[in-house]
């Protein structure tokens, strides 16, 4: 069980308060989020610690029933990924906040009651930061990404800013209890954005883990005027920004339903994840 948020009341030196709110006018960062950063610092909290809810078998599954709010995510990571209650929409957790970019393509702060199934989160602290070259597809994106990790092993999260020519995604619209992942995907919305700042929220993850997480890279857009989102399927762009953070600790939660405890997970999902993540078969987009 997810242990309560607490108020902290402090009182800071002047020094310290005018740093502090040069620091967030400059930045756009919250007082709590500086501060939480800086605890973490100091007293060494979860550093590259990729912490995930459920598995990619069970979503395979349609193991789909919220299991945490979304007012608990924040004690796990500032930056994630995921979907909600009955695959209602993909999710973006961004700088401590959670977004829910639905199938009729409204983007909304995910309320503090709603549940999430599936999520992957991490306290989000770049260790590397790059600029990339033209990115011409999907395939292009992952080319230049493969040079700036270290290893095939470790998990990778994932930032990338700037101006998307052209970006295509998807969302996925609320399923009903014993439909799939590809019967849920058969039923999403497709949306094209061209001239399109924003972040791509992701991981890339190792083919080791497939039963657990989506191997490969996975992104979420989230637009900067907070109208636009949701699972990344193509893009064009050039002067990306990107930044990474290792992740070699690994927390798993798992369910204790009884749709997750009786659901047969011996089965490979790497085909079902392929074909549900590149949204082959889906509607056509729109603009």
């Amino acid at each position: 069980m997810a242990l309560p948020s607490h108020d902290l009341h402090l009182s800071l030196p002047p020094g310290h308060w005018q740093a502090l709110q040069k620091h967030c006018g400059q930045t756009g960062e919250s007082y709590s989020q500086v501060i939480r950063k800086a605890l973490a610092d100091y007293l060494d909290l979860e550093h590259h610690t990729l912490w995930q809810l459920s598995t990619s078998t069970a979503v395979v599954e349609g193991v789909f029933n919220g299991t945490l709010k979304v007012a608990n995510l924040l004690e796990h990571g500032d930056f994630g990924i995921g979907t909600f209650d009955g695959l209602d929409g993909e999710g973006i957790l961004l700088d401590g906040e959670c977004w829910q970019a639905r199938a009729d393509g409204s983007l909304s702060r995910a309320p503090a009651e709603e549940t999430v199934p599936f999520w992957i989160a991490t306290h989000f602290q770049a260790e590397k930061q790059s600029k990339l070259p033209r990115i011409n597809n999907l395939e292009d994106l992952g080319r230049s990404l493969d040079p700036l990790r270290p290893s095939a092993n470790l998990f990778v999260a994932i930032k990338i800013k700037g101006c998307f020519e052209h970006i295509r995604v998807r969302s996925v619209s609320r399923v009903e209890q014993g439909a799939n992942l590809l019967e849920a995907a058969s039923q999403q919305s497709e949306f094209e954005h061209q001239q399109l700042n924003g972040t791509l929220v992701g991981f890339w993850s190792p083919s080791y883990a497939s039963s657990l997480n989506i191997p490969g890279y996975h992104f979420h857009l989230l637009s900067d005027d907070r109208c636009h989102g949701g699972h990344l399927l193509d893009l064009r762009a050039n002067e990306l920004t990107v930044e990474i953070d290792l992740q070699s600790n690994l927390r798993l939660a798992l369910p204790e339903t009884k749709a997750f405890l009786e659901a047969d997970l011996s089965g490979d999902p790497t085909e079902a994840l392929e074909r549900a993540e590149t949204g082959r078969g889906a509607a056509s987009p729109h603009t």
